[in-house]
């Protein structure tokens, strides 16, 4: 895999940002209900405050991917747990 040379993967950060959001995204859509939401959310540790004023948002679900409740909820070593493969780890680039 390291065939090209680094310099033109310079926005392979970029791309592991777009990935983690759009699989949040993906999930958020998964859970349909704002009740389900709530309770995802909370079972991956959001707070009470911050998973229900996130599930009950009329924002887009790209847009909801991006919260704080999103965030941490559905965290990187998450996100990583359910199967997500950095693009940085894959070419042998990380940091």
């Amino acid at each position: 895999m390291k065939f090209f040379s680094n310099k033109q993967f310079g926005h392979r950060g970029i791309i592991d940002e777009w990935l983690r959001r759009r699989l949040r995204m993906c999930y958020w859509k998964l859970w349909h209900y704002a009740r389900t939401k709530v309770r995802h959310l909370l079972k991956l540790g959001t707070s009470k405050r911050q998973a229900i004023m996130t599930a009950i948002s009329r924002k887009g679900s790209w847009h909801l991917a991006r919260t704080l409740a999103a965030q941490s909820g559905m965290t990187n070593k998450w996100l990583a747990e359910q199967g997500l493969i950095s693009v940085k780890e894959l070419w042998g680039l990380g940091d």
